[in-house]
């Protein structure tokens, strides 16, 4: 068949775009971003996990005689797919510079972006929502949320400020609300006339709400901009049949099915792509290669829905929300039992993905795939649907679903073959139909296990039986066994026992098995068809037992509750004096618009090479040759650099120790590490010739995990010992001795902006480096070693991060120091931006570590001594390894004095990513061992968890583990408080009363002090700088040594300066962090930021108030633009470099004894949750967190702060695990595989209060740092997850202690469970019997 080539034509924010020759291999991410500079939609995952890059698609249906509005992951969606569409990006919907969007507005006045990179596409979710619905409520927006992820902010800002547009905003939500008792203006009076406080109560001067959101502009949709008529007007631009012809692609989009079906009978090979939704993610992460690609969307046989007596058929390119929507419609049409099986669909695509996924995806490519844990295979195969499949030649034949798969990803369908449709029947009245899923998280996760079940009765007897479940074989599987054996007995107990004991035979999993987790997938398939069981009891009897019925629900989400309490400033405050007020991030405007500009929105550069990475695959081996031939042939390709371009000195790099390569010469120790760059036009180009080089490797023997390392002591030096008394004789002396131990994992930064650097060699040796990096001066002394040039030579700049965590403090020195090199070789500007599994592969994480202990306690749990002993898994380097394990041992105290104790810590070398620093620095994992110590002292004696806390806490001036004495302990005021503020005793009432009423789900409840010392560990670095110039106009500029991360320092810093000059913040502006303004910068890390940088703005601006104070006492009434032209004319000096050192730190590192720190931050936190005892599923019901930050420069900045250290606590507590091969390999590689908290997983209530009435005078203005200390108080949700399972175990006589080890997924809440479920199944194999497909590290 004969296809011109056609012209692609389509709208990008109201403006026409034609493409005469598009490359089918570009997504329209790579165009917008690339070709029309459209950078506000961000490249995160590549992958449709995170959200970042969505944009809303619109098309005029005719059939419908609409616009329809999508929202979609633009880096999917192939821009040949763009022909005859509009799109809409956060640059189309409103400015900084004219009017924001209600939406931008929203979420940038209520505080919702921090780091900013989720924003734009947070924005286009919601905006997209209020085109299709004009007037949500909180339900759209969390299914709206579902495909957007945030690191930074924990969510609740974003909601609050979304939930003004909803019908239900009325209120916080939070029980006694203001505005529920009939307060019109909020909590306090909105009209007082100082919005910037917030609304408060004045005669306690609290605030309970940082945004006065009656000043928002209301959302009018009939302004919104109209959808092209042209378009309209020639709607076959959206239907014609169309070709496009690339270098190595060519994508067909047939107008018919006899086109569709010649063309496949043309090309066999051919793959058919609805929403690239699966071939997308094939091709950039597995690098497969798809020569012809049919986009049938335009069929009309292959979208068509039609209903009949027997059910619904859909063709196969109708997509997941047309298919949701229709089936929604069906079920409010007909009887419930008549729509089992739909209700059951419409349920699994709630959790299918997230809605940019399900609005492009369709059901075919889904049922095509075949893969063995598709969430609607199992569902369509127990319910027997039936396939129909079509021929070039017209033969149809149709085929039911149940054996249709072959093998992995393999099916009956021949070559020339299409799937046309498939029909999905309608449920008699005697007919009972179930699905199941879980997974790691509950909103846009893949699944574990999931189910399809369905019975057939006559009377009370079976008459048909189907269970089919996926993630059980290579396939989904169909329990036969099970099936047969149940046809003809009674709906009885003894049922279900047989059934148990034949589905476990049905499906057996060997221990190896891929995604392991073998234990807990086989006891989900039982507890599935339990489920099953009890359900089906009910609808035949209509009855069932109270304490089983809540087990049936699933986790009901109500519209998130919230409040937040902060002390105001005094109404006598100067207006310009921002110093306390929650003012809005600085760049929180330019950020929901898509205009604030991060290291890959730097415009190309002339001449300007982008760097494809080749990186190492084995864990250990010796490199034996390294092959570029190949990949300098590829058409684009310039230059590939390696460690023969650099002399072996200079190719040593490190933070500290200089114990890693640039470019791996001899020897890899870790997958990921870089062995060469190649360098080429573009950045597909350069990764493409990148795959092409050839590695020869020898293996090592590997060292992965913990254990590992401590059965080969391999240890990196020094090791941290810390000892006070006689530890022995104290546990000796103990009337009881309680001993542990328990593992932390590791935690993937998954900041949302990918590590990334531009080099650009200048003349006389000097470049110019710009890197998202924390550290911009490391970065740019390791690029002047490498390069043997002094540091004045190399200016390193960075305008704000994407997100940091701490992954950014020292991990990017490899990329950009290598990209320097390369930039300096090929005498051009050099760019390199990781792409995410990359990232995930290379840069390491937080340090897992493994903690034991050994307690003499007395009969009322104090502890008389303990010792420790912490293991960190270092990776592959020093790194910053010696300051976490150094945290770690000094912070395995947490809130509690010890009177005696021994600490030994040691670091393991392993052939792992070298893990980094990460918010908490080894705190949290030190901080958990003592947790785990009080909880096993608590339940073991038998006491109350809270008061053998409170019986251990610090008082004042006692001396911590360096022995520096703890001074302004707020400990009890923090607990106590929030012990009042959670409604601590009703609570626990309340829980045990549903823990005796419910049999199969469990409720918790949990207490946790927290102190987080503030400094440094090595004293040098407590220092910081600032450079502040006045010019004569009266505006200021600042420079500062530290990054803004998304943390506020900014925007803290404007807020200094208002005070110590007195100026209005329009007069103030930061530009960026650069190296030639302000030298020597420490690390934007350590929560010391603030405390530093904006001390020296202050220093700096004292300096210049002083210069500055003959002529205002002069002229006391007059400007300040006055007084500085005054200064001027007297050539008076108007900039001053500010310097600020961290005074009062003592601690000697040969001694292990002095001041460490030079505060503390306490907190406290108080969680309640619910568990599914049978799959292991848990919700957060509730969080209190109560934290003593002093006086808070800016309540909004620090509250943020809080809410979204607690939710990435949430994740390492009880969500994010990495999972990595006995060989070394990181499965865990990107958001489809590792989960970090979404939208649906804050607690359904989140309080948060800063303790009033504290200072500090160890600080800026008296406050204290806030980035790291509020982590740990997510802690409070394990302990209470743990609470939980103590109850379900007691319920099964089960006391003896177990270990619960972080995270606390659903695999290890399930199992730990201990039921007569758990009790069949079959002893497990013994360690060292088999190689399992997963190890901890």
């Amino acid at each position: 068949m004969e296809h011109k080539e056609d012209e692609l034509v389509f709208f990008v924010n109201g403006k026409k775009v034609s493409v005469a020759s598009p490359d089918p291999e570009r997504t329209l991410l790579s165009f917008l971003r690339d070709k029309l500079r459209l950078t506000g939609t961000k490249l995160v995952c590549g992958e449709g996990g995170c959200g970042a890059c969505t944009v809303m698609v619109s098309k005029y249906r005719p059939d419908l005689k609409r616009v329809v509005h999508l929202s979609v992951n633009a880096c999917l969606m192939p821009l040949c797919a763009a022909h005859g569409l509009a799109i809409t990006t956060v640059e189309g919907i409103g400015s900084s510079k004219t009017r924001l969007h209600p939406v931008q507005e929203r979420l940038a006045k209520s505080h919702g972006s921090q780091c900013g990179f989720c924003t734009p596409g947070i924005v286009m979710s919601m905006y997209t929502l209020l085109r299709n619905k004009p007037l949500p409520d909180m339900q759209d927006i969390e299914t709206y949320m579902q495909g957007n992820l945030c690191r930074c902010t924990g969510y609740r800002a974003i909601l609050d400020g979304f939930k003004t547009l909803t019908s239900e905003f009325k209120g916080c939500g939070a029980k006694n609300c203001c505005q529920l008792n009939g307060q019109e203006n909020g909590c306090g009076d909105a009209s007082s006339g100082m919005p910037e406080n917030g609304v408060y109560l004045e005669e306690e001067r609290v605030g309970t709400d940082l945004v006065d959101s009656h000043k928002f502009s209301p959302y009018d949709p009939t302004q919104e901009a109209i959808f092209p008529p042209e378009l309209m007007l020639q709607p076959e631009w959206a239907t014609q049949s169309m070709r496009f012809v690339g270098p190595r692609v060519t994508w067909y989009r047939p107008a018919s099915l006899q086109e569709l079906l010649d063309l496949k009978a043309t090309h066999p090979e051919a793959k058919l792509v609805n929403g690239n939704t699966e071939v997308g993610v094939e091709v950039k992460f597995k690098h497969c290669e798809y020569p012809v690609i049919i986009n049938p969307s335009q069929v009309q046989e292959l979208t068509s829905v039609t209903w009949d007596q027997a059910g619904v058929t859909f063709g196969a390119a109708s997509t997941l929300s047309d298919i949701e929507q229709e089936l929604h419609t069906a079920i409010s049409q007909h009887p419930d039992w008549k729509t089992r099986v739909f209700s059951a669909i419409t349920e699994m695509l709630r959790w299918f993905a997230g809605t940019q996924i399900r609005n492009v995806s369709a059901i075919g490519g889904n049922i095509m795939t075949g893969s063995p844990i598709s969430d609607l295979v199992p569902l369509l195969m127990s319910a027997d649907s039936q396939l129909t499949l079509v021929t070039s030649s017209g033969k149809r034949r149709t085929v039911p679903i149940r054996g249709f798969y072959t093998s992995y990803r393999r099916n009956v369908a021949q070559p020339d073959e299409v799937l046309l449709s498939v029909t999905v029947p309608f449920t008699a009245e005697n007919e009972f139909f179930m699905g199941y899923k879980q997974a790691h998280r509950r909103d846009d996760d893949i699944a574990i296990v999931n189910a399809g079940i369905f019975v057939r009765m006559r009377g009370e007897t079976v008459e048909t039986f189907r269970a089919t479940y996926g993630g059980m074989a290579p396939t989904a599987a169909s329990a036969t066994k099970t099936e047969q054996a149940l046809i003809g007995r009674t709906w009885d107990e003894s049922l279900l026992n047989s059934a148990i004991d034949l589905l476990l035979e049905d499906l057996p999993l060997d221990a190896s098995a891929p995604g392991g987790m073998v234990e807990y997938r086989r006891t989900l398939t039982i507890s599935f068809f339990f489920k099953f069981f009890l359900q089906t009891t009910a609808w035949l009897t209509g009855k069932l037992d109270k304490e089983n019925a809540s087990v049936l629900e699933t986790f009901h989400r109500p519209a998130p509750a919230s409040s937040q309490l902060f002390q105001v400033v005094p109404k006598n405050q100067p207006v310009h004096d921002l110093v306390g007020r929650p003012v809005t991030h600085v760049s929180a405007l330019k950020q929901v618009t898509g205009e604030a500009q991060y290291c890959d929105d730097i415009p190309s550069l002339e001449d300007e090479l982008h760097a494809g990475l080749v990186l190492s695959c084995r864990a250990h081996a010796r490199i034996i040759s390294v092959d570029a031939d190949k990949a300098l042939r590829e058409p684009g390709a310039t230059h590939f650099i390696s460690a023969k371009d650099l002399e072996p000195e200079k190719n040593r790099t490190g933070p500290a120790f200089l114990d890693e390569e640039v470019f791996r010469a001899e020897k890899v120790t870790s997958m990921g590490q870089i062995i060469g760059i190649v360098l080429a036009c573009d950045r597909a180009t350069a990764q493409r010739a990148a795959r092409k080089v050839k590695v020869t490797y020898e293996e090592l023997h590997p060292i992965i995990t913990i254990e590992d390392a401590l059965r080969e002591e391999s240890f990196f030096a020094p090791q941290q010992q810390y000892e006070h008394g006689d530890v022995d004789a104290a546990i000796t002396a103990s009337p009881h001795v309680v001993e542990g131990s328990v593992r932390m994992g590791g935690q993937e930064h998954f900041y949302l902006e990918p590590v990334g650097c531009i080099a650009v060699p200048k003349e006389d040796n000097e470049m110019e480096v710009f890197a998202s990096t924390q550290c911009p001066a490391g970065t740019q002394m390791n690029i002047a070693r490498a390069l043997g040039v002094p540091a004045n030579r190399i200016v390193c700049k960075a305008k704000r991060l994407g997100g940091g965590f701490g992954g950014k403090e020292s991990r990017t020195f490899c990329l950009s120091t290598a990209v320097a090199v390369a930039a300096n070789r090929s005498g051009r500007p050099v760019r390199a931006i990781l792409e995410r599994d990359e990232d995930m592969a290379s840069t390491g994480t937080r340090h897992p570590f493994l903690g034991r202990y050994r307690a003499g306690v007395t009969r009322q749990g104090k502890v008389n001594g303990v010792e420790m002993w912490l293991f960190a898994n270092g990776g592959y380097s020093a790194d910053l390894s010696v300051g976490v394990i150094s945290r770690a041992t000094t912070s395995c105290d947490n809130a509690y004095c010890l009177p005696t104790f021994r600490i030994d810590g040691k670091i393991c070398f392993t052939n792992t990513p070298s893990n980094t620093a990460f918010r908490g620095f080894g705190g949290p994992q030190g901080c958990f061992l003592a947790e785990t110590m009080m909880d096993d002292i608590a339940n073991q004696l038998h006491l109350d968890p809270i008061e053998v806390r409170r019986l251990n806490m610090y008082h004042e001036a006692e001396l911590s583990i360096t022995r520096q004495p703890v001074l302004h302990v707020t400990l009890e005021r923090c607990l106590d408080e929030c012990i009042r503020r959670s409604e601590y005793q009703q609570a626990k009432e309340e829980v045990e009363k549903f823990n005796s009423s419910n049999r199969w789900k469990k409720r918790g409840l949990a207490v946790i002090p927290n102190k987080y010392g503030i400094a440094f560990g090595l004293e040098f670095l407590n220092q910081g700088g600032a450079l502040v110039h006045i010019y004569r106009d009266g505006s200021v500029l600042v420079t500062i040594g530290g990054v803004e991360i998304g943390q506020g320092l900014y925007t803290k810093c404007y807020q200094t300066v208002t005070r110590a000059l007195g100026v209005p913040v329009e007069s103030v502006y930061i530009s960026e962090t650069s190296t030639d303004k302000v030298p020597n910068a420490v690390p934007t890390a350590a929560s010391m930021s603030t405390d530093l940088y904006c001390a020296a703005v202050l220093d700096a601006c004292e300096q210049l108030r002083q210069r500055l104070a003959p002529f205002r006492q002069a002229s006391p009434q007059a400007a300040f633009q006055h007084w500085v032209n005054a200064a001027y004319m007297q050539r008076v000096s108007l900039s001053a470099c500010g310097f600020e050192k961290t005074r009062g730190l003592t601690y000697n590192p040969e001694s292990k004894t002095g001041a460490m720190f030079a505060y503390y931050v306490y907190g406290a936190a108080c969680s309640v949750v619910e568990i599914d005892c049978l799959t292991g599923d848990h919700q957060v019901l509730r969080a209190d967190i109560v934290m003593d930050i002093g006086e808070s420069l800016n309540p909004a900045i620090d509250i943020g702060q809080i809410e979204g250290a607690f939710m990435q606590g949430y994740g390492l507590f009880c969500m994010e695990r990495l999972k990595y091969s006995p060989k070394g390999f990181n499965y865990t590689r990107g958001p489809g595989a590792y989960k970090i908290p979404g939208f649906g997983d804050i607690p359904l209530q989140l309080n948060v209060s800063l303790l009033r009435g504290t200072s500090n005078p160890r600080a800026v203005y008296s406050s204290k740092a806030v980035g790291e200390p509020p982590l740990f108080c997510a802690a409070s949700v394990f302990f209470a997850i743990k609470e939980a399972i103590r109850a379900a175990r007691r319920q099964q006589g089960v006391e003896k202690p177990f270990d619960l080890h972080s995270p606390a997924t659903p695999d290890r809440i399930r199992m730990a469970c201990q039921d007569t479920l758990t009790d069949k199944l079959p002893p497990s194999p013994a360690p060292g019997s088999f190689v399992p497909w997963m190890v901890d590290l």
